[in-house]
C-alpha cells in the first residue's frame, strides 16, 4: 500500500512539472490563440522594433494585455487580430484580461541587431 502511496506522489509530481511553462522563447513574431484558452508559443523572442501579431482563431473573444507596457488592452474577437510594436527591451509580460488565470504569455525583447 506504502509503495502504491509513493507512486502515485510520484506520477502526481511529474504531471505538475510539465505546466511550470519556463519554456524558452520562440523566435518570432506571431503567436496564435488556438481552441484551448492558451497563447501559442506562450514565449517569444523578437528585437526590438518588432511588432508582434496575436490572431485569435479561437471561438470566443480574447485580449492581449501588456502588463509591462501601461496595461494596454488590445482585444480581438474570434478571426481578428491585433498587434504591437515593441521598441524597449526587457522582459514584457502579458495575459488575456478576460481568462488571466489560464492565458499567459511573454515577449523577450533583445537589442536591435543583437
Amino acid at each position: 500500500m506504502r509503495l502504491l502511496l509513493v507512486f502515485a506522489a510520484v506520477l502526481a509530481l511529474s504531471a505538475c512539472a510539465g505546466t511550470t511553462a519556463e519554456a524558452d522563447p520562440v523566435a518570432t513574431n506571431e503567436v496564435d490563440l488556438p481552441p484551448s484558452y492558451k497563447f501559442v508559443p506562450e514565449a517569444i523572442t523578437v528585437p526590438a522594433g518588432t511588432e508582434v501579431t496575436w490572431t485569435n482563431n479561437d471561438n470566443f473573444t480574447h485580449s492581449v494585455r501588456l502588463l509591462d507596457d501601461g496595461n494596454v488592452v488590445l482585444t480581438m474577437k474570434p478571426g481578428e487580430s491585433v498587434s504591437f510594436t515593441f521598441d524597449e527591451p526587457g522582459l514584457h509580460n502579458y495575459d488575456c484580461s478576460f481568462h488571466a488565470t489560464d492565458m499567459k504569455g511573454t515577449v523577450l525583447v533583445t537589442e536591435a541587431g543583437a
